[in-house]
C-alpha cells in the first residue's frame, strides 16, 4: 500500500507537470485561440471515445445528465478559450499568476451554489488575492488584457469545479468528462458554424502544430485526466488539491527557462505571484486542519 502511494504521488507530480506544460503548448501553437481549443477538444474527446471503445465500457447516462454534462462542457470550453487568449494577448507568466486566483474565485461562488455561510478566514484570503492581484496589475499597462482574460478563465474554472462537484457525486468521472468534451466540441462547432468560420484557413494546420496538438489533447488532457482519476484510489483530495497548486509554479518556471526575455517580469509581479500561490496552500491546510478536528469530534 505504501509503495502505491508513493508511485501515485510522483505519478500525480508527473500529471502536474504535464498540465503546467499546457501553457508552454499555447505559446508554441500558433493558432488562435479559438481554433486551438477546438482542435484541443478534438482530439481529447478522439482519444477518449477510443479507449471506452477498446476496453468495452459503456457511456450510458439518462438524457437530463448529458443536457447537464454538456452545460459543463461549455463552461470548461470557455475557461480554455479565455486562458489560451489570454497567453497569446500577454504571455504565459501572467496568465498563469492570474489562474492561480481560482481558489479565490472558488472560495465566493461555494457560498452560493451549496448555499453556506461566507467563512471568514476565506474573507481574509480573498484581502490578500486583491492585494497581489493589484501588485500584478501594475506591472505594466500592456498586459491589462491578458490579466482581465486571465482571471475570467480563473473564475470559469472555479465555477466548472464546482459544478463537477455535484455532477461526480452521480456518475463515473470518465463518462462525465466524455460529455463534458463532446458538448464543449459540438456547441463550438454549431458556433463556428453560424459565424462561417469553418474555412479552409481554419483547417490549415502546420506539422508543427499538430505536432504540438495532439501532445496537448492526448496527454495533457485525456491521459492527464484519467491518470488524475485513478491515482484517487491511493492519495487523499487534500494531497492531490495541494499537488495541483503547483502547476502555474512549473508553468511560470518552464516559461522563464523556455522563453527567457519574453517571459522575465519585475519583482512586484513575482511578489505578487507568490502571495497568491502562498495564500491557495494555507487555505487547503486550513481547510484540511478544520476536517480534521470535525472528524475526531
Amino acid at each position: 500500500m505504501l509503495a502505491d502511494n508513493i508511485k501515485s504521488y510522483i505519478y500525480l507530480h508527473i500529471i502536474v507537470f504535464i498540465w503546467g506544460f499546457t501553457a508552454i503548448l499555447g505559446h508554441l501553437i500558433t493558432l488562435e485561440a479559438l481554433p486551438l481549443v477546438w482542435y484541443r477538444i478534438l482530439i481529447a474527446v478522439v482519444t477518449l471515445g477510443g479507449m471506452f471503445l477498446f476496453k468495452r465500457q459503456t457511456l450510458q447516462a439518462s438524457r437530463g445528465k448529458i443536457l447537464q454534462f454538456f452545460g459543463a462542457g461549455l463552461v470548461i470550453a470557455l475557461h480554455w478559450l479565455t486562458f489560451f487568449w489570454a497567453i497569446k494577448v500577454s504571455n504565459i507568466s501572467v496568465t498563469l499568476a492570474c489562474l492561480s486566483t481560482g481558489a479565490f474565485f472558488a472560495s465566493i461562488l461555494e457560498p452560493i451554489f451549496f448555499k453556506r455561510k461566507i467563512i471568514g478566514y476565506e474573507v481574509f484570503f480573498g484581502f490578500i488575492v486583491i492585494c497581489a492581484l493589484a501588485l500584478i496589475f501594475s506591472v505594466s499597462g500592456e498586459y491589462v488584457e491578458g490579466i482581465v482574460l486571465g482571471l475570467s478563465s480563473a473564475c470559469l474554472s472555479a465555477t466548472f469545479s464546482i459544478i463537477n462537484s455535484k455532477l461526480v457525486k452521480h456518475t463515473a468521472a470518465p463518462i462525465i468528462t466524455f460529455y463534458e468534451m463532446l458538448g464543449g466540441l459540438l456547441i463550438l462547432s454549431v458556433f463556428l458554424l453560424f459565424t462561417g468560420s469553418f474555412t479552409s484557413e481554419f483547417f490549415t494546420v502546420s506539422l508543427t502544430d499538430w505536432f504540438w496538438l495532439f501532445i496537448l489533447g492526448v496527454f495533457c488532457t485525456a491521459f492527464a485526466f484519467l491518470g488524475s482519476v485513478y491515482i484517487m484510489k491511493f492519495l487523499t483530495p487534500f494531497t492531490v488539491m495541494l499537488t495541483i497548486n503547483l502547476e502555474p509554479v512549473y508553468g511560470i518556471l518552464l516559461a522563464v527557462l523556455l522563453f527567457k526575455d519574453s517571459e522575465k517580469m519585475n519583482s512586484e509581479f513575482y511578489v505578487g505571484a507568490l502571495l497568491i500561490l502562498s495564500t491557495v496552500v494555507l487555505n487547503a491546510i486550513v481547510k484540511n486542519r478544520k476536517k480534521r478536528k470535525l472528524s475526531l469530534k
